[in-house]
């Protein structure tokens, strides 16, 4: 079949046309631009790349991406001549529905705990497909079919299309789920938390009899959900002491051995329960806890997840993804707790929510361990001394102060590179 993707270029998307590939589909797609590493990788599967949409390749089928909606040319011929179209999501769920689906969803650490479960279970059984929302740091793609039984799915929950409001991770219907924490996030399309956990209630639902879901026992919210919709087996992290993260020691417990966190190529106790979901969803997979562990010695990371860019002899970046108080929070604190140095947190207001403002007061709170913080703050959102309406007004004060600091994050959700290479100039 002859595919054309609208709005190939994102990381989802993108996976989506690798996979399609190796279905043995005629894969095409258009964007606005095209970024690295998704230009090249595309390029390499030999896929046509149209910029901008103002031109339609004839296609079979067109897959839209929910960054698209109406008045897109492409979509309203679409629309006019009666052409097949159909979300990102749905397609993927089609293409799946023969696999043991794992998927992993929650506010935070989505990608994390999805590129560990796959780093698992490769080391397992080999050839595992995924679809995974970020750039693995060992430059493969983010995105595979696999022939093993396996696939892991990052399931977000944003919309899946300008035609269909439901979240994407109900197109998925997963043998096994992973809700890693449940938060108020996406206020472009949510109100509150309320029709955030209507999504969450309609995927239990998909889950079938012989299912797990798993969670984290300290998350009443996702608890709370889940005890209402409990038709299938529940896995809470933290329940069973036979398998727990102590905290005060920095160790893993399985079955009473310790399991020391200092041999794993991470950081940070938002990282360390992170590897302790992907776990629990390889045991369900029948690996053993300590097969997984020795595994995750492996791990090579994702691209933007407290990713050093930058190592001097006085000053190291991080870039990393975060864009809500509580993960800059745990960002922070993990960074801290590693490093004995002043701090400097450079937090873009990016994100919809970011933007609206609906964090409030929450998202300067979660500053507090930082020695300096700077806002980059477009919208004049935030009513604070560390806000700043451009980067160049963040360049002109950092340039100041610069040497009295040793650590800087980056912390971001839209194209980082542009504040990063400004910083980097400056340590150099």
């Amino acid at each position: 079949m002859k595919i054309h993707i609208l709005g190939i270029c994102g990381t989802f998307m993108g996976g989506l046309a690798k996979i399609l590939t190796e279905c043995e589909h005629e894969v095409s797609g258009s964007d606005l631009n095209f970024y690295e590493p998704m230009s090249s990788q595309l390029e390499a599967l030999k896929i046509e790349l149209v910029k901008g949409y103002e031109k339609l390749p004839d296609a079979d089928l067109y897959v839209i991406g929910n960054a698209l909606s109406r008045g897109n040319p492409s979509v309203e011929r679409i629309l006019e001549e009666n052409l097949d179209y159909i979300s990102g999501p749905e397609m993927l769920g089609k293409i799946i529905k023969s696999k043991k689906v794992i998927a992993v969803s929650g506010t935070h650490g989505k990608t994390t705990v999805s590129a560990m479960t796959a780093s698992i279970l490769q080391s397992k059984y080999g050839d595992v497909g995924y679809l995974i929302g970020g750039v693995l740091g060992n430059g493969s793609w983010s995105a595979r079919l696999g022939s093993n039984e396996y696939f892991i799915v990052e399931a977000d929950e944003y919309d899946s299309a300008f035609f269909d409001k439901r979240s994407k991770f109900i197109h998925y219907f997963p043998n096994i789920l992973a809700i890693n924490n449940i938060e108020f996030d996406h206020a472009d399309i949510f109100d509150d938390l309320t029709p955030i956990l209507k999504q969450f209630s309609h995927l239990l639902r998909t889950i079938p009899a012989n299912g797990q879901v798993v969670f984290h026992e300290n998350d009443q919210t996702t608890k709370h959900l889940v005890d209402k919709e409990n038709w299938f087996d529940v896995y809470s992290i933290g329940n069973d002491k036979k398998f727990y993260y102590d905290e005060t020691k920095n160790l893993f417990i399985f079955n009473g051995k310790e399991y020391d966190l200092d041999e794993l190529p991470f950081f940070g106790e938002h990282n360390y329960k992170n590897a302790l979901m992907a776990m629990c969803l390889a045991y369900l997979c029948d690996v053993p806890y300590e097969e997984s562990f020795q595994a995750l010695k492996n791990y090579s990371g994702v691209k933007r997840r407290l990713e050093v860019i930058f190592q001097g002899n006085t000053h190291l970046v991080y870039d990393d993804f975060a864009h809500h108080p509580t993960a800059i929070e745990a960002i922070s604190e993990a960074v801290k707790s590693k490093h004995a140095s002043k701090m400097i947190g450079i937090i873009e207001l990016a994100s919809n929510t970011m933007k609206s403002g609906r964090h409030g007061n929450a998202l300067i709170d979660s500053t507090k361990n930082f020695d300096k913080i700077y806002f980059l703050d477009h919208e004049n959102t935030l009513n604070d001394a560390n806000s700043f309406s451009s980067l160049e007004k963040i360049i002109d004060d950092l340039k100041k102060v610069i040497c009295d600091y040793e650590t800087i994050i980056i912390m971001t959700n839209k194209d980082s590179q542009i504040i990063s290479r400004e910083i980097i100039k400056l340590c150099n």
